[in-house]
């Protein structure tokens, strides 16, 4: 106790109370006064000793944790200490990488075409240069840590993004068996504290992890390896830059390369149409279009136009001024659902269509209001359902939109809570839900304009939820005339239902709502006043924009002709992921492949003679299906880690020996300008072209 009050009494203050207050000398009570210390000291030892440490994907997740958790909170260097003595830490994206090639010889550091390919024998992860302070953070408090709980984001890199940390740190095994696993998918307090309540082993989603990591491990082979042989290569026929490769990136390329073929080799060729205009006996007119017999296969091309005039003609003359025999009248009432609210993909090509914003642009918005503003659940989700719970908070989270978005507060109040549509459905949930809005209110001078667009887009889509269907009436009508077939189609609303809320935002809706026919019934008789001769032009296919080209990136198995690879790419997610296809857009850019004009994408010059240059099965996407299918089985414990690799890597070899130097013969001529940098007193002068090797 004396050694105690020389310490200046900082923790001890309570013990000197005791002894103070005590009327019989201090030895006599010396047990006693150990007895009132005791617990003294074990609430020292708890401000310097946690239980539980929460390791999130980012500091904004961390925060909202902490938000969560007892108070008070004591903020620190990369964590933060709450009040029942746990501590939330967080990486800052990835705080590891894959090493270069280097890393495993130096004599890797040159680039030679006799050490392709480079497989390690063992991998190693390296710190990221910007993350070194963390990562150390981290170190220490995994090591203190008696229980770790997995925070990363609810999909499969976020799984690995942790896991590659936890393991670099190195733990004991029965430590490393305990680790916990929440899921989180909405930054507000409410929504945190409910995931932290639900806490799942984190070896149950092992093969999640195992799947990221073949999938960055490959990647890193295909793109090394490739890169590498065709920089080599390349080079040899005077191309000093480098050329990149990838397994997503490229086939991407591919497929921009082949539209601009494609529409810089269409010649248009006419074809011709006949509409019959008919009349009722109550002088109601309506159009009907002819429809070709299989007499007629000879006078039209492969997609069954008519292309012969004289033949067109002929059904004009012979229909004008004849009697015409409905032969059929079909009316079906149908209904339709409001569309799903919105995953990444479909926000982005939505984004893009209404206001011309890029895939980077959207996704960047969308992490603002995830995590600065916390207005919107975690946004790279590939799902478009929500979990059943979330039903019962409509009404509240109505209630934030109305104070977002105030231009949806008369949808609001038409809007039926008490509905449940198809989306409420866990099921079709895994990792993650829908992005919809959350219940956190923040004033809308906050957000930026696109953050405010971006806001509303998702909030429109969640309130469609809570109208009733579009309820149209489809009809046809078929009727015969001099023995040719002619059909008339129209298509009426009776009830809009959620169509009133995209009514101003979306021109094609009132596009697709076509004149209403009148009523007539089979076996009536209707007077052909004439028929009008259409004299159309084939179309060249449409150059890329950043709608189009996301869409085709989600539904890649439209540009696949074999069958297989066709079935693979619709049970997958396409080309890229939800997360990743923003990024590999604008690497193509920057890498100088594509290039904008207006709103369409182009490929340049040197992308062009890239993909010509390599062998074809390199620009198609049919590894990426196979990758992703194998991938998917091995989250799904269907298949094993050494199972996909193994191949993987003995399909490098025969690939690189395909690429020779003659190749790329073509690069020479179309190589990209270096840039140049301004000086002073030197004016403009060329940078210099960078190395290899």
């Amino acid at each position: 106790l004396k050694s105690c009050r020389e310490r200046k009494r900082k923790r001890w203050g309570f013990c000197d109370t005791l002894l103070r207050k005590c009327k019989r000398p201090r030895s006599s009570h010396l047990l006693e006064v150990r007895i009132y210390c005791y617990p003294v000291f074990l609430y020292s030892i708890s401000r310097v000793s946690y239980v539980r440490l929460y390791i999130a994907e980012k500091p904004s997740l961390g925060r909202a944790i902490a938000e969560a958790l007892p108070k008070p909170h004591s903020k620190q260097e990369g964590f933060i200490r709450v009040g029942n003595g746990d501590v939330v830490s967080w990486c800052v994206g990835h705080l590891l990488e894959l090493a270069e090639p280097d890393a495993y010889n130096s004599d890797f550091k040159k680039w030679r075409l006799e050490h392709l390919p480079i497989v390690p024998d063992t991998w190693k992860m390296q710190p990221k240069a910007n993350t070194k302070k963390q990562l150390s953070v981290l170190k220490k408090l995994i090591k203190q840590a008696d229980e770790l709980v997995h925070v990363g984001d609810p999909d499969r890199e976020g799984q690995l993004l942790v896991d590659e940390v936890i393991d670099y740190v190195g733990i004991a095994q029965k430590k490393r068996n305990d680790v916990k696993r929440c899921l989180i998918s909405d930054l507000n307090t409410s929504a945190v504290r409910k995931a932290l309540g639900r806490l799942q082993q984190n070896r149950e989603f092992e093969a999640l992890s195992l799947s990221a990591l073949a999938r960055s491990r490959a990647d890193w082979l295909y793109g090394i390896n490739m890169t590498r042989v065709c920089t080599i290569q390349g080079r040899k026929t005077g191309f000093n830059s480098v050329l990149s490769v990838g397994r997503v990136q490229t086939p991407l390329l591919g497929l921009v390369v082949r539209r601009d073929q494609d529409i810089a080799a269409f010649v248009p060729k006419p074809y011709f149409e006949v509409d019959a205009l008919l009349e009722t006996d109550c002088a109601q007119q309506f159009k009907a279009k002819w429809q070709p017999s299989d007499a007629c296969q000879p006078y039209q091309d492969e997609d069954g136009r008519v292309v012969f005039k004289k033949l067109a003609e002929n059904v004009i003359s012979r229909i004008t001024g004849q009697p015409g025999d409905v032969k059929a009248v079909v009316r079906q009432r149908k209904k339709q659902a409001a569309p799903l609210p919105y995953n990444l993909s479909s926000l982005q090509i939505d984004a893009a269509k209404r206001y011309g914003m890029s895939a980077k642009h959207v996704l960047d918005s969308c992490q603002q209001l995830y995590e600065k503003h916390q207005l919107i659940t975690y946004p790279r989700s590939d799902c478009r359902y929500l979990p059943t719970e979330h039903w019962r908070e409509a009404v509240t989270v109505s209630e934030a939109i109305a104070t977002v978005c105030q231009p949806l507060q008369p949808v609001i109040i038409d809007a039926d809570f008490q509905r449940r549509s198809k989306v409420w459905n866990d099921t079709n949930i895994q990792a993650h839900h829908a992005i919809i809005p959350t219940q956190k209110k923040v004033d809308a001078s906050r957000l930026s304009d696109s953050e405010k667009k971006i806001y509303e887009l998702v909030a429109r889509q969640y309130l469609a939820q809570f109208y009733p269907p579009w309820v149209f009436d489809q009809r046809q009508i078929e009727v015969s005339i001099q023995g040719g077939l002619f059909v008339a189609k129209a298509k009426q609303t009776i009830e809009q239902g959620w169509k009133a809320l995209f009514k101003r935002s979306d021109s094609n809706d009132e596009q697709s709502l076509p004149t209403v026919l009148p009523d007539v019934k089979k076996g009536d008789v209707l007077m052909c006043l004439g028929g009008e001769l259409l004299e159309k032009l084939t179309t060249p296919p449409k150059h890329f924009t950043d709608a189009s080209l996301l869409s085709a990136m989600t539904g890649i198995a439209r540009f696949v002709a074999d069958p297989a690879v066709k079935k693979i790419l619709k049970e997958t997610d396409g080309l890229g992921t939800e997360a990743t296809r923003a990024s590999i857009i604008e690497l193509l850019f920057k890498r100088g492949f594509l290039t904008r004009k207006g709103k369409q994408i182009h490929a340049t010059d040197t992308g062009k003679m890239f993909i010509a240059s390599l062998p074809e099965a390199v620009s198609m996407p049919d590894m990426t299906a196979q990758w992703e299918s194998e991938l998917n089985a091995i989250c799904q414990h269907k298949a094993s880690y050494e199972g996909f690799m193994l191949p993987m890597q003995a399909s490098l070899q025969p690939l690189i020996k395909g690429i020779g130097p003659t190749s790329f013969s073509g690069l020479k001529s179309v190589e990209k300008t270096p840039r140049r940098s301004f000086n002073k007193r030197k004016g403009f002068r060329k940078r210099s072209k960078s190395k290899v090797g």
